[in-house]
């Protein structure tokens, strides 16, 4: 009944029992426990190249964090306008940047574009002492929208970030659904692409609070350790996030679970514009369905007890469905038939 967000169910079987297994023994604190120091083995495989890796336990300390090395105080960080570090993270990488500007972008769908990303850029004013420098390009994989940015995309904005040498961030918060969508390796969209850090998102997928900050640039990891500690992400039983990400990662159940939460989404989709009334916002690429509603429809469902999120206000009808690794066809079936039949009596009354 809750399609709200990915992250209002629980936690991945698999990595439960990986907590339990963990949870016997005796570990050393601070991050220099086996299972910590394994997943830089264990990304480095994943992602077919050496690669440094720092838990963490949200996505916003991540993106923040990540940030945080990537920017002067006085830079400019360009991004989508609808951007999570944009909209969702209370000035986080403002305050861990030392006051770095978010400097948006438009675009459709949730992307940002080559084109006008170098237009921003030119226009900076770089060298001149009363404007913000340009310091670094931050996209989202899975956007806010819901879409994906392909391989090509990723690489001429890339291209353009780099020409102005600017290093690009990945905020992978559904990174997991993407690379499902686009039927790639994890190097193919990132760094083979011209990312430079990445940050790895599994709650959203799974998790119970792990999320992983991973460099394929080493220079920028230098002062990253820092950073971490005085954020208070430096976790004194790290082995604990450390063993959610390995459980993630093992037996490819980070695929499995982003598969099963986009087929939902997909199913859901296609399901739901074939009703009167129904409009679909956005292409559906990962595990998020923008569509439009008539309100009387939004009001019934909310007073059968569905729980969704109205996406531009109060009063909108666009409204934000989100399926998960754990959703049912059966949650999908009664959502659906329950806009049906608000849908068809909306045309009534609307007819009569």
């Amino acid at each position: 009944m809750n399609f709200c967000s990915d992250n209002v169910v629980g936690v991945s079987p698999e990595i439960m029992a990986a907590l339990v297994e963990c949870n016997h023994g005796v570990a050393m604190p601070y991050g220099n426990d086996d299972r910590t120091l394994y997943l830089n083995h264990l990304f480095s495989e994943l992602f077919e190249t050496e690669v440094l890796v720092f838990p963490v336990a949200t996505g916003t300390a991540a993106n923040a964090l990540a940030l945080s090395v990537m920017s002067t105080p006085y830079g400019a960080i360009y991004c989508h306008h609808q951007s999570h570090i944009n909209c969702d993270e209370c000035g986080a990488p403002e305050f861990f940047t030392g006051g770095a500007k978010l400097v948006t972008l438009q675009g459709e769908h949730g992307k940002i574009n080559a084109k006008d990303l170098a237009g921003a850029i030119a226009r900076a004013g770089t060298g001149i002492v009363h404007h913000v420098q340009p310091t670094a390009v931050s996209l989202s994989q899975a956007s806010e929208a819901g879409t994906v940015y392909s391989i090509r995309e990723v690489a001429q904005i890339a291209e353009v970030a780099h020409s102005h040498g600017l290093p690009l961030h990945m905020d992978g918060a559904r990174f997991a659904n993407a690379v499902v969508t686009l039927e790639c390796t994890p190097a193919d969209i990132t760094w083979r692409a011209g990312v430079d850090v990445l940050s790895f998102g599994a709650t959203k997928n799974g998790a119970m609070a792990a999320e992983a900050v991973v460099f394929f640039n080493p220079d920028l990891a230098q002062t990253f350790i820092y950073r971490r500690k005085r954020s208070g992400h430096l976790f004194s039983k790290m082995q604990f996030l450390s063993v959610q990400l390995e459980a993630y990662i093992r037996n490819n159940l980070w695929l499995k679970n982003a598969t099963h939460a986009n087929q939902m989404a997909k199913d859901l989709a296609e399901k739901l514009t074939r009703l009167p009334g129904i409009t679909l916002c956005h292409p559906v690429e990962a595990n998020e369905i923008f569509v439009q509603m008539p309100e009387q429809v939004i009001v019934n469902l909310f007073a059968d007890g569905f729980r969704f999120y109205r996406w531009d206000g109060e009063d909108s009808t666009t409204v934000r469905l989100v399926t998960a690794f754990s959703t049912k066809e059966d949650d999908i079936a009664a959502l659906v038939d329950a806009t049906r039949k608000y849908c068809f009596q909306h045309l009534s009354v609307t007819d009569n």
